[in-house]
Formats: structure tokens, sequence, C-alpha cells
């Protein structure tokens, strides 16, 4: 099969299409024939040596693909109620930009009936990734506040789409007038627009010195400090990612005041078993909305898997608006 591999750490143009071996499935996995691969942040930081593969994983990069079951474990796909032939999306440990590509049984879901298999595609990594943060470990609820840092990112869209349909109000960062009011088409009730503006200052005059419930940061560093500023009482900040640096000096007795709950994670090394629970809870709370139109994937470019690497410079380049995708013939 052709995939797109890492030639080495570095710049874009390490990524090259390739031969490699079509993989297998095993006990409870099924074989995917790719229609399509999501394009993710992590992808760029596996490339540039940032992000290991994690044990017994595929070092080809791509973490979630759509396509066509092509065979499987026939217990495992009896019991998650799939066959040969149906449409899935899929979140992966690696692997995902090639033609065909193996996954858990637990972490497959449907293709909404609505949704070609380019924006099948584009849905699982920052899914469970916004599930799993701001649901469960976040514990937003309806009526709360929700911060989302980097709105127009592909977990920003996400966030803020799923957060408004289940009854939050949405405040949104981005670095431009044009971003922000992006995030309000896509729902947001605020947008701040960081490069002008101190969010700590927005986010209080907005919600009238109270502050927000639940903050989801994919920065840490210095806006850790800045976060808990933001909070209200009983807040709940959640870290994904640590683009502004690993090390952050905070107010801890502002967090003691307010009983404030700082927490984070992250999801590719976690055990098939926690993916597939949260590939439960998608099915049941989040793919109706997908079915309804309450909530829409958005696709900012696609690109053939020979333009691998002007994906990544684009991704990199945070000019985009959603999500990235390669689509194969």
């Amino acid at each position: 099969m052709q995939a797109v591999e890492i030639n080495g750490f570095g710049a874009p143009e390490v990524l090259r299409l390739a031969e490699r071996p079509r993989p297998v499935a095993g006990a409870g996995e099924l074989l995917i024939r790719v229609s399509a691969s999501g394009v993710n942040r992590p992808d760029v930081l596996q490339r540039t040596g940032n992000y290991p593969v994690p044990p017994g994983a595929s070092d080809i990069p791509g973490l979630e693909v759509a396509g066509v079951i092509e065979s499987g474990d026939a217990d495992a796909l009896a019991q998650a109620g799939l066959k040969i032939g149906d449409r899935v999306c899929a979140l992966v440990a690696g692997g995902g930009y090639a033609e065909w590509c193996v996954a858990p049984v637990g972490q497959c879901l449907p293709v909404p009936k609505v949704l070609d298999d380019v924006a099948a595609a584009s849905l699982p990594e920052t899914f469970f990734t916004v599930w799993s943060n701001v649901f469960d470990r976040g514990r937003l609820q309806a009526g709360e506040t929700l911060l989302v840092q980097g709105g127009t990112s592909g977990i920003g869209v996400t966030a803020i789409q799923i957060a408004k349909a289940r009854g939050a109000t949405v405040i949104a960062t981005a670095g431009s007038d044009e971003k922000c009011a992006a995030c309000k088409a896509l729902g947001a009730d605020h947008a701040i627009n960081y490069r002008s503006q101190d969010f700590v200052a927005a986010v209080a005059d907005i919600t009238g010195g109270r502050g927000v419930d639940v903050i989801l940061d994919m920065v840490a560093g210095g806006y850790v400090a800045r976060e808990v500023d933001c909070l209200a009482e009983d807040g709940r900040l959640v870290i994904i990612a640590v683009q502004g640096g690993v090390k952050a000096e905070f107010n801890a007795g502002l967090v003691l005041r307010r009983r404030l709950t700082i927490t984070g994670s992250t999801l590719r090394p976690r055990p098939v078993a926690f993916k597939a629970a949260i590939a439960r809870s998608l099915k049941e709370h989040v793919w109706p909305l997908l079915e309804s139109g309450a909530v829409k994937p958005v696709i900012h470019q696609v690109f053939a898997p020979t333009q691998a690497a002007e994906a990544h410079t684009l991704m990199e380049s945070n000019r985009h608006v959603g999500k990235l995708v390669l689509k194969w013939s």
C-alpha cells in the first residue's frame, strides 16, 4: 500500500509517499480501506521528534481515518454492531496516513449518514479529545460558561459547537478579528482577539467579574496564571497541550479560596478500553447532533497524500480555521 512516512525528524519536507506492507487486523481489530485521513498538530510534533510513538503503534503518522471495513475480528465486529463493508471513522494510535489502517473495533464509530468520508475523517481526534477533557474531566454542564483558547483550531471549532449544542455559554479566543468572527459564526457567544485584548480583563467584563466555569487550554506556560484569574468559584482548568511551555507559576492562594481544579490529559497513550468508553459516549450524546446538523465538521482544506508536507506547513502557520484532511483516491 501507499503511505506517508517520516523520513527522519525535521521540516515538513521529511514527509514522503512510500510503499509499506498492508497491515493485518488482529484480535479485537478491524482493517479499514481508508478514504481520508485527518491531519492534526500531534502529527507535526511526531514529525519533529517531539511526540514519541507509543509502544506497538505504527510509526506512520496519522491519528484518525474514515473509510470502509475491509476485514476484522468477526466476534468483535458483531458485538459492536458493525460488519464488513460498513463506513466507519476511527481513532488510531498511528498509521492513519495510509491506504489501509488497522483500528481497535472499540475506537470505531459509524460514519453519520449526512457526512462523506472526508468530513468523517476530521471527527475522531478532536471529538474524542473534546469529550474526554471538556465533559469528562472538565464536567461542563448546561448553563455553565466555557472559555476555549484557540477557537479556530480543530479542537476549538469542535469544543465551541458541542458546548453550545449542550447548553453552555461559550467564550473563545483567537488571533485576529477575522478568526473571532469565525468563532461567532460557529456559535461562540463571545470572541476575544488575544493579540489586541487582555483576555483576563475581557472575561471579567463579559462575566460581570464572576469568571468562567471551565477553560480548555492548549497553551499552558504563562497562560496558566492568567487562566486561574479567569476561573469562577469551583472552576476547572483543563490543559491538553503545552504550546507555551511546560512550566507555570500561579496564585495557589486563589486556587484554595475559589476551590479550583487544574487538570489535564493526553489521549494517545491511553488504553483501548478508555478510548472505547469515549466512543460510546460520543455515539450516545454527540452523533445525534451530527445527524441533525446541530454540530458540523469544519474542513479548511483537503490535500492529496502527495501534499502532506503542504498540509503540515499550513498547520504550523496557524492560518487555518478548522481541520485539514488528506484524501486518498
